[in-house]
């Protein structure tokens, strides 16, 4: 079991008024305030639990290193990125972490935050003037709004997925690596073959801090090469 696990220990809630809420309202929020991952991720001051994922992924495969220079693509609220600046030091280690998101992101020291969309030319031109060589690592916990339809919903975020991989094969530096949110089942097979031609490795993995009934993984794509 991983390590952070046994850091994250749930203190039960009770909700102490339903009034005027809605019984999925009421539903939601009793399992926000009896998450434990949402109350670790409080006491640390992160800003949300996906914080939690981006730390287990790093403690099995070890790609958040000091003084690297790292892009979080849909980076709102900041969680995934918050971790990253905690591993990668960039105050005292000359590394870079580079946050963007169509939705504004609360400014986070020694990260360079950019609300836009990495797939208009401008903002992709906006990050390698920042970057101004290839980086270490791309990562992405975008995942496009449900409807519901479990099929539809896969295939929504599939492609984000597959928007990344693209971005990232443009910045990544031999050797890097690129993680992305996919749905159940694993990444769309022909994004996989080409996945599998760019870098020596690829893993799927659940992570503990993601919800049981949640239907997202990761795939982990490591070694890049051109």
């Amino acid at each position: 079991m991983s390590s952070i696990k046994h850091t994250v220990r749930a203190k039960a809630v009770t909700l102490k008024t339903a009034r005027g809420r809605k019984p999925s309202s009421q539903r939601w929020l009793q399992r926000q305030l009896n998450d434990p991952y949402v109350q670790e991720a409080q006491a640390r001051g992160f800003r949300s639990r996906a914080a939690f994922k981006l730390l287990e992924l790093n403690e099995k495969f070890h790609f958040l290193k000091a003084g690297i220079t790292l892009i979080d693509l849909g980076a709102a609220p900041g969680g995934w990125t918050q971790v990253a600046v905690q591993k990668i030091n960039p105050r005292h280690t000359g590394g870079k972490v580079i946050g963007i998101d169509l939705l504004e992101i609360q400014p986070i020291t020694d990260a360079t935050l950019i609300q836009g969309d990495f797939l208009e030319t401008n903002q992709r031109q906006k990050i390698k003037e920042l970057i101004k060589e290839k980086v270490h690592v791309v990562i992405s916990d975008m995942a496009a709004s449900t409807i519901g339809h479990a099929n539809t919903d896969h295939l929504r975020t599939i492609a984000l997925a597959e928007m990344a991989f693209n971005f990232a094969r443009e910045v990544l530096m031999p050797g890097g690596t690129f993680i992305s949110k996919v749905f159940q089942g694993g990444t769309d097979p022909e994004l996989l073959k080409e996945m599998k031609r760019h870098f020596k490795t690829i893993k799927h993995v659940k992570p503990q801090a993601s919800r049981k009934e949640s239907p997202e993984m990761y795939v982990i794509a490591l070694g890049f090469q051109q």
